[in-house]
């Protein structure tokens, strides 16, 4: 076994913006930036999704958003503040960052971040969401936000979405 990562490469990058039309379909592709300021963070990306699936004039359809990272998670909640510590408390807790993970080992890894915390956080939180636009509006439960969780910050992370549907 290695002490590098395996690398995942495409044979041609991810176009920043893509868009195609046939008949009454559209599918628009885009990455969008997010800088954090703090090691871990929670970001609410609900009104910029929604945004983008009104900019595209989606009536009906789906909206994926994707992670490029394997340190930052996409997930849907409640944004409020006390939940927000709860939630912060809760990944501190369930994975210590000071724990004897292999990941951190210079014997067994080449990673100098030491933030095999932030890898094993985001599995409990993944890494997409797919959710579904109707009306024109995406949709969501009254206190349902996207939320996005930083876990290995501070950094600008990108993240890809996907609007596909009809006008």
């Amino acid at each position: 076994m290695s002490k590098s990562s395996t690398v995942t490469a495409r044979e041609k990058p991810v176009e920043g913006v893509a868009r195609a039309t046939s008949g009454g379909l559209t599918i628009h592709g885009e990455t969008i930036v997010v800088q954090t300021d703090q090691r871990m963070e929670l970001v609410d990306l609900t009104l910029q999704v929604m945004e983008l699936v009104r900019r595209f004039n989606i009536r009906e359809g789906l909206v994926s958003l994707w992670s490029m990272h394997t340190t930052c998670s996409l997930f849907i909640n409640e944004f409020q503040t006390a939940l927000l510590s709860d939630i912060r408390r809760f990944l501190e807790q369930t994975v210590a960052r000071d724990a004897e993970w292999m990941h951190n080992d210079p014997n067994h890894s080449d990673c100098d971040r030491m933030n095999a915390d932030s890898h094993l956080r985001a599995l409990l939180l993944g890494h997409n969401l797919t959710l579904q636009v109707s009306g024109g509006e995406v949709v969501l439960g009254q206190w349902q936000r996207i939320l996005m969780a930083e876990l290995d910050g501070p950094r600008a992370r990108s993240l890809r979405i996907q609007i596909f549907g009809i006008s």
